[in-house]
């Protein structure tokens, strides 16, 4: 019989509906049992028949009873499941195996922030850039204005394109500050350099095509073109860029960050960009130009990109987590119309489009002009950073025991040693104990045998600067 608790803080016809239900389930109420007539019920438990009539309609919608009008109203014939005499353990289906992506997230973190968790007092870290207060203010001032001016429609289902205004202020932006002349329909926004190049891979690429990336380089980039089942060919770097002879034959895409080289820090060669651009026509691949720190030059502009002298064959990346800040995960892609109608087309069916809150405060912060202010201001603390990373690695004499490289550009430079350099890793680990953070060389290689440390110093002033380069030379030299 069911029961009414007037204490229980749940409606009279949930108790009772609940109580219906555990009856069915546990076999208490078998499969064809006739229930008796809402009125009868009603009585019985002594409430209104609507009250019964009510959970008979619930249990008729979920399936646990069938209704006829001579037969009334009975326990569904499979809507009982016989319980075992041992409790039966429900597991779900088990996940496949996935070697080649567990080991990719692993080399992922190992290569980011270094698999130990020590604390930290100096982070020489070449991922993130710097943030402040100030940042912080204007950053929640343009939240504030864009959302209070946002239209309705705008939370509605968007552009996989992207949202207009903000491709609009990005539009300009390149015209003016980098002299790349795009209408707004060869511009796509991404969630990030790896969701760039993921959604490259899905739409541009197809499963078992060679793709060629710099050796060292941007990990990221081959662990997920591995992972779309690309065959993913190294190709070494040195003093002046990527070697375009070592270009994989085969390739129908080339990998490359020609501003600042990723982890060596050199910039690509004129002879170098022009051999790659003529090589990337006669063979018709794709030229990815991943530009993520180029912006920040301390011998001159930024440099032209390859984009503007060749915009048929390449798609360029530029990203905001380093020119603000990771947080936000907004990228975009430059290209081809008909390169980014397939990009866009991709990106709709698995992704649909991005926030829109992100995308609003974005446009918001450069349209005032916040972002320019921004990069001006961040500009003078990187060089004040970089001079003074560049001046106490001279004083403590170990860019005579290492070679330093990557120093115009960008927010790291290379300390390099000898391939016959065999500590490494111990020092890694010594300087890690000693509360400083260093990043080698070697997790940024694919076969490569280059060693030394990828020392960044956006996020590091220059006391900091001093103190942890300081304490790496004394455990070095």
């Amino acid at each position: 019989m069911l029961k009414v608790n007037r204490k229980d803080k749940n409606p009279i016809w949930q108790q009772l509906l609940d109580q219906a239900i555990h009856n069915i389930t546990t076999g208490k109420w078998p499969p064809g049992e006739l229930l008796p007539p809402s009125r009868e019920l009603a009585l019985l438990v002594g409430v209104s028949r609507s009250t019964i009539q009510i959970v008979y309609e619930e249990l008729f919608s979920r399936g646990y009873t069938v209704t006829n009008r001579r037969g009334g109203t009975r326990i569904s014939e499979w809507g009982y499941k016989i319980s075992s005499s041992e409790d039966v353990i429900s597991k779900g289906p088990s996940t496949p195996e996935l070697p080649l992506l567990n080991s990719a997230v692993d080399q992922l973190h190992s290569w980011f922030r270094g698999k130990e968790n020590h604390n930290v007092e100096i982070d020489f870290c070449p991922h993130e850039p710097y943030l402040d207060e100030h940042f912080q203010k204007s950053w929640r001032q343009s939240f504030l204005q864009a959302s209070a001016k946002v239209n309705l429609d705008s939370w509605g289902y968007g552009n996989p394109y992207g949202f207009v205004p903000l491709r609009e202020q990005i539009q300009r932006y390149l015209t003016f500050e980098r002299g790349v002349h795009v209408d707004i329909d060869q511009i796509i926004l991404t969630s990030g350099a790896q969701h760039s190049i993921d959604l490259i891979a899905q739409s541009l690429l197809q499963e078992g095509e060679t793709v060629s990336v710099e050796d060292p380089g941007f990990p990221a980039a081959w662990m997920t073109m591995k992972y779309r089942g690309m065959n993913v060919a190294p190709v070494p770097v040195d003093e002046y860029g990527l070697q375009v002879d070592r270009i994989h034959p085969q390739s129908k895409l080339v990998f490359v960050t020609p501003s600042h080289q990723c982890a060596v820090g050199v910039i690509m060669a004129e002879p170098r960009r022009q051999q790659l651009l003529h090589m990337a026509v006669q063979n018709q691949f794709w030229i990815v130009e991943d530009d993520y720190d180029g912006e920040f030059r301390y011998r001159g502009g930024p440099l032209p990109t390859l984009f503007s002298q060749q915009p048929q064959n390449t798609l360029y990346m530029m990203s905001f987590s380093k020119m603000v800040a990771p947080g936000i995960r907004i990228s975009a892609i430059v290209g081809p119309k008909e390169a980014i109608r397939q990009l866009a087309q991709v990106h709709e069916l698995t992704y649909r489009h991005l926030p829109i809150m992100e995308q609003l405060t974005l446009a918001h912060f450069i349209e005032h002009g916040h972002f320019m202010r921004h990069m001006r201001r961040i500009r003078n603390v990187y060089r004040r950073r970089h001079e003074a990373m560049t001046r106490v690695i001279i004083e403590t004499r170990l860019g005579e025991q290492f070679k330093l490289s990557g120093i115009e550009t960008g927010l790291h430079m290379l300390l390099e040693a000898e391939e016959s350099f065999d500590a490494e890793e111990a020092v890694t680990y010594q300087a890690l104990k000693k509360g400083i953070r260093v990043y080698p060389l070697s997790t940024y290689c694919m076969c490569s045998n280059r060693k030394g440390w990828v020392l960044g110093f956006a996020k590091v002033d220059e006391p900091a600067i001093e103190e942890g380069i300081y304490r790496l030379a004394k455990m070095i030299l």
